[in-house]
């Protein structure tokens, strides 16, 4: 069986043999740099004045250092500067004119707003949402969907309060959470806001003034809160979240089941009663949701969801919450091939900074991979991008011979069940 590494060198050694059809005279992580535009660039700079009081190190040339950060994977200030400095003759590719220090990079990622990187972000999701579309949902469901969720990322020191009960040893690390608004019809975070690990999730509904009226949200039972479902109500936004262990409510109308629905167990209107905080006075109001039961065949259980939605039939509710998946298999993508374990600084700051770089590195990947219908898996083109990220060699070039090489086994794989099939006697006439 070939090893990344022999398939990676192989392309290389035949890739630079045939230079009129598959060298470039662009390194790979030119290639990619190539798909952020200077114009956007130079927009979030002036938005947020990012150059205004750094002479040493531009926006442009800070960006192209974290990214190769980013891509080859480095853990420390040390790596990112020697890593560039053994790759001078290529730095004009990059159109870097010189290694930033150490000194200056630390400054750079302690002073520079690590918000000029997030308005980067969101003008490359807005450019390119489009190409990494690939939800399975219905069109009108997947435009209008948003999917919650937080993950933690655990510091090296207590930059920020973690979560949990403090040590008895009286050591503690930081931790710092990632609050997410994935968009459905792309599986990219629309929204992103960093918070320290303790802060409650519930805190999150504050910073999502943003999302549209009339649109879908899904979140897990960390973020069920029933003064902002009366929100969500008042601005047409449809929720769908699960059911609480200790949910306690009264039913008071059972709607028809559909014959195609089989799996859904139960339809109903509910009513649930919460007391709301109003200027230091409990007031007690009511509820009314729906209710849906569903079992399910593959998991062998039953699971119950709560919406405000009455018109969506159950398997589309149903449906709503199940893609809500798709925001755990996202953070595992991100920590899995841009591990976030080292940061190169140790302020608030210059951590964001880093993540930032992480998701643009992504949605850059993930361009690549879907412009060039890769049937490789992600992790193996983030790992041939980081193994060979200043080779001259063509990103399009190594999809395609990725793709040739797969046929071709499937195919020897084939003749080989045929041969597989005859009856042994012919086959040792045939190996004669």
């Amino acid at each position: 069986m070939t090893t990344l590494y022999q398939f990676c060198s192989n392309q290389t050694y035949k890739l630079d043999m045939d230079k009129n059809t598959k060298y470039v005279g662009q390194p790979i992580f030119s290639q990619i740099l190539s798909l952020i535009d200077d114009s956007l660039i130079q927009s979030a700079c002036k938005t947020h004045q990012a150059d205004k009081f750094s002479k040493k190190l531009c926006f442009k040339d800070h960006l192209t250092t974290m990214l190769y950060c980013v891509f080859a994977r480095c853990t420390s200030l040390r790596e990112v500067q020697a890593g560039l400095e053994l790759c001078e003759g290529k730095l004009n590719h990059l159109n870097l004119e010189r290694v930033p220090p150490r000194s200056t990079l630390s400054d750079g990622n302690k002073n520079r707003t690590s918000d000029v990187f997030g308005t980067l972000y969101q003008s490359l999701y807005q450019k390119y949402k489009h190409i990494i579309s690939d939800s399975l949902l219905k069109q009108n469901i997947a435009s209008k969907l948003y999917i919650l969720d937080s993950s933690t990322i655990s510091l090296f020191k207590a930059i920020l309060k973690p979560a949990g009960r403090k040590r008895n040893d009286g050591k503690s690390k930081g931790g710092i959470k990632v609050h997410t608004l994935l968009k459905a019809d792309s599986n990219m975070p629309g929204f992103i806001k960093y918070t320290a690990a303790a802060l409650h999730d519930q805190r999150f509904f504050e910073c999502i003034r943003e999302l549209p009226d009339g649109s879908i949200i899904t979140f897990d039972k960390a973020y069920i809160n029933y003064p902002q479902f009366v929100k969500f109500s008042e601005r047409d936004i449809t929720y769908v979240v699960p059911q609480k262990d200790n949910a306690d409510f009264t039913s008071i109308k059972e709607l028809a089941l559909k014959d195609e629905e089989s799996n859904v167990l139960k339809d109903e209107i509910i009513s649930v009663k919460y007391t709301d905080q109003v200027e230091e006075t409990s007031i007690k109001r009511t509820l009314q949701l729906r209710r849906i039961a569903y079992y399910s065949e593959k998991h062998g259980a039953t699971f119950v969801y709560w919406t405000n939605n009455m018109e969506l039939a159950a398997a589309d509710i149903i449906a709503i919450y199940q893609n809500r998946w798709q925001i755990e298999k996202f953070f595992k993508k991100l920590k899995q091939n841009f591990p976030l374990n080292y940061f190169l600084g140790d302020n608030e700051n210059a951590i964001q900074i880093q993540i930032w770089c992480a998701l643009i590195g992504l949605i850059l990947l993930q361009v690549l991979f879907n412009e060039n219908k890769a049937n490789m898996a992600f992790s193996i083109l983030a790992s041939i991008v980081s193994l060979h990220l200043m080779n001259y060699i063509s990103m399009t070039a190594i999809i395609e011979k990725y793709k040739q090489r797969r046929k071709r086994i499937k195919t020897d794989h084939k003749h080989k069940k045929k041969r597989q099939n005859i009856h042994p006697h012919f086959q040792i006439q045939m190996n004669f």
